[in-house]
């Protein structure tokens, strides 16, 4: 009898705390308050974390496969459709240009409906002009089909977006290093792939016309299987898929205005798409450059070309992953201001290199080690980019993530356009020029500031927390309902990005519905 009455005089706050340790999910890798992973086992599956980030990162490498497959053919294809340089040019150029707004809407999706169901809609969407990849006739159709197959590179946001919202602040940097880079490796891959593929058909019997065509078929297949893997297994978030989440109440049902509004305000998001535009961006226009400019230049064949072209690509293996490691490292011994001094010093060594890789076009071999090189670096910085990009905002995270992506797109377009289409510059001037644009745009990260953090050169501004920075995003009404709770959570584990020491201050120094400070 004592036992019940002390029983029903527990307070109810602690019924619901007992019931919600009883429905917490377990998980098999360690996560922190918010359920995010605060480990990266690299080779494991276990959901729904590491089997995210597999999916994630392949889904990724196969659209990469897609939208890089002609240029390795090129030689094939220029002949057999008699394209000019110009047409070679335009076709490079879009390529690149339509996921410029894919990426936008794409980080838009993620925010609103989840990063499944937004990555698996934009492969399947696109995977059909990988198909009519095989029946080009003219150069209009080349282009056509270049232009809707790289829509399918709006996948990387999803990736960048999913393993956000998987992995704890201080792991996120190398999440999104190596689901961006080894998915990136596509790049570097087809360059291997589709000559193999080629010659593989062309010795079963096929003629040249016809074994490019039916080699077209791989990637397609390819990226039609990783879009069905994505919509049968993945998970949203660690607690469920935003639909669940939605129709249960513990996720808050955003609307696309408030989304893009605080994105759009935010200058740091302008700073990171503009300067990702010269590491990523820099990096697509060398995919669709480089096969064809040792081809031309040093007059090897198709397969070294190919070769030559795929290492670069094939750097990211370990550059991008390395950039992200190093973001994660800097932030682990100097806080915020050790990642974005790490992403300007590495991204501006990258650039420096491409300068030299435009001087050194006289020897052979030094070009191919100044490639490598350089790929080291201007893929390390793209890791080093997204290290950053999740601290930005949490209620726009997906749209910031897409317009940096974007501005990535917007930085090949326009490499493409001034220095490498038509016959304005010789290749190799075109690759000076743009080392030294990635110089000059690499400098505006020394404006990024976090009042929280501070920046390059300015400490963080006395009395202002982390949970004041993104609790700003929220009204005092939205706040008095705890939409912000998530934010708040965030917050709390991002206390290292204070750099040493400030891991043992207080984590919870302002109550979660309070009002935020002016930041």
């Amino acid at each position: 009898m004592a036992e019940r009455e002390l029983n029903n005089n527990k307070p109810a706050s602690m019924e619901v705390e007992a019931a919600g340790a009883k429905s917490k999910p377990q998980f098999k890798i360690p996560v922190d308050s918010d359920n995010k992973a605060t480990e990266f086992w690299l080779f494991s599956f276990a959901a729904p974390h590491m089997s995210a980030f597999h999916m994630s990162w392949f889904s990724f490498f196969c659209c990469f496969v897609s939208t890089f497959a002609a240029p390795p053919l090129l030689p094939l294809i220029r002949d057999t459709l008699g394209l000019t340089a110009t047409d070679i040019g335009n076709a490079g150029i879009a390529s690149v240009s339509g996921a410029v707004f894919a990426r936008l809407a794409m980080g838009t999706a993620c925010d609103l409906v989840g990063p499944r169901l937004a990555s698996a809609s934009i492969i399947l969407l696109t995977t059909p002009a990988v198909y009519c990849s095989s029946i080009i006739d003219s150069a209009t159709s080349y282009l056509l089909v270049r232009f809707f197959t790289g829509f399918s590179l709006a996948s990387f946001v999803s990736t960048q977006f999913w393993m956000s919202s998987m992995f704890s602040p201080p792991k996120v940097g190398l999440a999104n290093g190596v689901a961006g880079g080894w998915g990136n490796l596509g790049g570097g891959a087809v360059q291997l792939l589709m000559p193999l593929v080629y010659e593989v058909i062309r010795k079963a019997g096929s003629t040249p016309f016809t074994a490019w065509r039916v080699a077209f078929f791989i990637p397609g297949v390819m990226q039609t299987c990783s879009a069905v893997a994505v919509l049968a297994f993945g998970q949203d978030m660690p607690d469920g898929n935003y639909r669940k989440l939605h129709k249960s109440g513990e996720m808050h049902r955003d609307s696309f205005g408030n989304v893009f509004r605080h994105a759009a305000t935010n200058y740091r998001a302008w700073i990171l798409a503009l300067t990702y535009g010269y590491c990523f961006g820099v990096e697509l226009a060398v995919d669709n450059i480089v096969a064809q400019y040792f081809y031309d230049r040093f007059g090897v064949n198709l397969h070294t070309a190919g070769l030559i072209a795929a290492s670069f690509g094939m750097a990211n293996l370990v550059s991008r992953p390395g950039g992200g490691l190093l973001s994660d490292w800097l932030s682990d011994r100097f806080g915020m201001r050790g990642r974005l001094w790490g992403l300007w010093v590495v991204q501006t060594v990258g650039g420096v290199l491409c300068v030299v890789l435009g001087v050194v076009d006289y020897s052979f071999g030094a070009s191919v080690a100044v490639m490598i090189l350089f790929s080291f670096f201007v893929q390390a910085a793209c890791g080093l980019t997204f290290g950053v990009v999740p601290f930005v905002s949490r209620r726009s995270l997906g749209l910031v993530s897409g317009m940096t992506g974007g501005g990535g797109n917007v930085g090949a377009v326009l490499t493409q356009l001034i220095f490498f289409h038509g016959s304005k510059y010789k290749t190799e001037t075109g690759i000076m020029y743009m080392g030294i644009m990635i110089i000059a745009c690499t400098l505006p990260i020394t404006l990024i500031y976090f009042p929280q953090w501070g920046g390059m050169f300015v400490g963080p501004r006395p009395g202002v927390t982390a949970e004041d920075y993104y609790s700003r995003e929220w009204t005092a009404e939205e706040r008095g309902k705890g939409y912000n709770n998530a934010s708040v959570r965030f917050a709390e584990n991002s206390v290292r990005e204070g750099g040493r020491g400030s891991g043992s201050q207080s984590r919870h120094t302002v109550p979660v519905q309070s009002s935020p400070a002016h930041v």
